[in-house]
């Protein structure tokens, strides 16, 4: 198993920027792609950005292409997430997410969440 823990989230005004951070532990080394999923109020659950763990290419979703970026350090076992040009529509609380892959299975795993609001 994986466990994740982000931090990073608070409350910056349009067009500030912010980093998020994604610590993982446990089993990282069956880790896969790491990324990023956000929840604004009521709404669904969105995919931002995703990042292979071994080869590094990334993946964004169109409304943060070209704002955010999604990079990681594989000696912390971290990913992160830094977000400019910060838009009130990103207001949500974003979710770090694993998948990870061994001979047997897969499996996908969540952190807490942590709260980003834009202000305008």
């Amino acid at each position: 198993q994986v466990q994740l823990g982000e931090s990073g989230g608070g409350l910056v005004q349009a067009g500030d920027s912010l980093r998020l951070s994604c610590a993982a532990s446990g089993r990282t080394d069956t880790m896969y792609t790491m990324g990023w999923f956000r929840q604004a109020p009521g709404k669904g659950r969105e995919f931002v950005a995703a990042i292979n763990w071994s080869d590094g290419s990334t993946n964004y979703a169109d409304s943060v292409k070209d704002r955010f970026t999604v990079s990681r350090d594989n000696a912390k076992n971290t990913v992160y997430l830094q977000m400019n040009s910060l838009k009130p529509d990103d207001t949500a609380v974003y979710y770090c997410t694993a998948v990870t892959s061994t001979a047997r299975s897969t499996g996908n795993y969540w952190g807490q969440g942590t709260q980003v609001t834009v202000s305008s």
